[in-house]
């Protein structure tokens, strides 16, 4: 397993570990935990690592492997119900109180120093999260990759089911602690099964034979939209860093999944006042902990060794250092997230132009029908497969449900650094409906190729529009001179979100599908944060 790891330092001490170790929860259930340790004399600071995915592959090599290599004790552990630990896995509500006892256990032990620190990626984020609402005064750096903090926000998008990523995440939470080879099996039965259950309803039960059982977690995510049901009530842990000291890596991609949950901790941490760096590369959520992981390892052990061994030898000298995707494809120091930048308006046109003069009122309006029998398909983006990231958009743009808004080429390269948005003037009649806008770069060649998107859910509007913004993330992309800029405006992007049935009747219990009528009015404006002055392009053109 440790071969299997490139790019990564060489290793400091031998090391060895003891496995099946037994730890208290906070209700006295035996939470299974192994310890990788340097086989050295001396002091070394910990590192908890608290999984509900097993402590086998990847996470003994990434974490326990390669980090007591380098000079720490790792502590490695199942979560409650998980990977052998006692008691029942009850998605977040049990992570704090138990993250709380395995640090009393620590303090028991002979070879802890008094120095902890926390790491992990994704849902190995959130227990860190949790820890950190009342931390513990032995905690002096955490790093949390491509972490989230809040499970509804994980869920749901502006009102829209994530259901491929919510089958993805209920795959690996209900099948990966017990083994690769039931977890390999398992996913094999969603492959074969996804494109069925997805276009089935009712979803609360369609869903079943591609996961092989029910999964209570994601049938109460499926039936509480309302991220103020007092289901959600405590899992929110992201209120922990608007007043934490605790020193804090975070680690991202502009296409992982939990982008928006990072820079929103991110935004806290600074308004907090805390010690804090992030990094956004060229990632998803799986390739970030792949193809980037040299990178994500080197930025995580800097960090560690500057708070748990007074070594800031290897920090940079900026808090942020994104990656400049398009013509850019280059890394740059930043003095913070988001930069100071300029927000440029570029105005939709009814003959499918994207330029800076408003049109006229009097200018027609568009409209497309958006039919769920036929769902507008997704195509890359943040997602948890290999399928995502920045892919050809050519043929998605044909369809007669997606309109698309285009500059002409750009006679000097633009550079959006930032949130992007779309505020638009819209109508749905008496219909439920979603709205999907995406960026998109359009080269020399015509080829089109997704930066970031949005959705959003609507509820009808009525004989009159109704003025909204459709968040679509964030990016860094530089779009070169000769490329052209374009919005594509959709239904949905099925089956990343849930698509929208038209009958506003729950998502898990509903049977039928109603097609909807989606018009666009004037002004509806792209809205992106750019760097240097004002785009060169007054007109637009296809």
């Amino acid at each position: 397993m440790r071969r299997s790891l490139r790019g990564t330092p060489p290793k400091r001490h031998d090391i060895a570990y003891e496995p099946g170790l037994v730890v208290p929860a906070a209700d006295g259930s035996a939470l299974l935990t192994d310890h990788y340790f340097p086989l050295a004399d001396g002091d070394f600071p910990t590192l908890l690592v608290r999984s509900p995915y097993g402590r086998g592959f990847p996470w003994a090599p990434m974490y326990g492997v390669l980090l007591a290599e380098q000079g720490f004790h790792v502590v490695l552990q199942s979560c409650r119900g998980t990977g052998g630990s006692g008691g029942e896995f009850h998605l977040w509500h049990n992570e704090a109180a138990d993250g709380q006892a395995t640090v009393a256990w620590l303090r028991e032990q002979p070879w802890f120093s008094g120095t902890l620190g926390t790491i992990g990626a994704s849902y190995l984020g959130y227990v860190q999260w949790a820890l950190a609402l009342d931390p513990p005064p032995e905690l002096r750096a955490m790093v949390v990759q491509v972490g989230l903090h809040d499970p509804h926000a994980f869920f749901y998008h502006q009102g829209a089911f994530n259901l491929e990523n919510a089958l993805v995440v209920a795959l690996g939470l209900t099948y990966q602690h017990l083994g690769v080879g039931r977890f390999l099996r398992a996913a094999l039965r969603l492959q074969r099964h996804l494109g069925k259950i997805t276009r089935t309803l009712p979803l609360g039960e369609a869903y079943v034979p591609g996961l092989g059982r029910r999964v209570p977690f994601l049938e109460e995510a499926m039936a509480r939209p309302d991220p103020d049901d007092a289901h959600w009530q405590g899992s929110d842990a992201g209120i922990s860093a608007e007043c934490l000291a605790v020193p804090t890596c975070l680690i991202t991609g502009w296409n992982d999944v939990n982008l928006d949950q990072t820079l929103r901790q991110y935004d806290r941490l600074r308004r907090a006042d805390c010690d804090s760096t992030l990094l956004v590369g060229p990632w998803s959520h799986n390739s970030a902990l792949q193809q980037g992981w040299p990178e994500v390892f080197a930025e995580s052990l800097a960090w560690l060794r500057a708070h748990l061994c007074d070594d800031p030898s290897g920090l940079r000298k900026t808090p942020v250092r994104a990656h400049l995707g398009g013509s850019g494809q280059t890394w740059h120091d930043l003095p913070d997230w988001p930069p100071a930048t300029t927000d440029h308006h570029w105005y939709l046109g009814s003959d499918g132009t994207l330029g800076t003069r408003a049109p006229e009122d009097t200018a027609p309006l568009l409209s497309f029908r958006y039919d769920p029998a036929d769902p507008t398909p997704s195509t890359g983006g943040p997602l948890l497969s290999n399928k995502a990231g920045a892919r050809d958009n050519t043929s998605l743009e044909t369809r007669e449900d997606v309109l698309t808004f285009t500059t002409a080429p750009l006679t000097e390269p633009i550079r959006v650094l930032g949130p992007v948005g779309v505020e638009l003037l819209i109508g749905t009649g008496t219909g439920h409906a979603d709205v999907f806008a995406r960026l998109c770069d359009i080269d020399v060649r015509g080829r089109s190729t997704n930066v970031c998107d949005g959705l959003r859910r609507l509820e009808p509007t009525g004989a009159t529009p109704a003025a909204i913004t459709v968040a679509m993330s964030s990016t860094a992309y530089q779009f070169p001179a000769g490329h052209r800029i374009r919005l594509q405006v959709s239904g949905g992007a099925h089956p990343r979100f849930a698509r929208n049935t038209g009958t506003g009747e729950p998502l898990a219990t509903t049977a039928r599908l109603m097609p909807a009528e989606v018009s666009l009015h004037h002004p509806s404006a792209l809205i992106l944060t750019t760097a240097g002055k004002a785009p060169a392009n007054p007109d637009a053109a296809h």
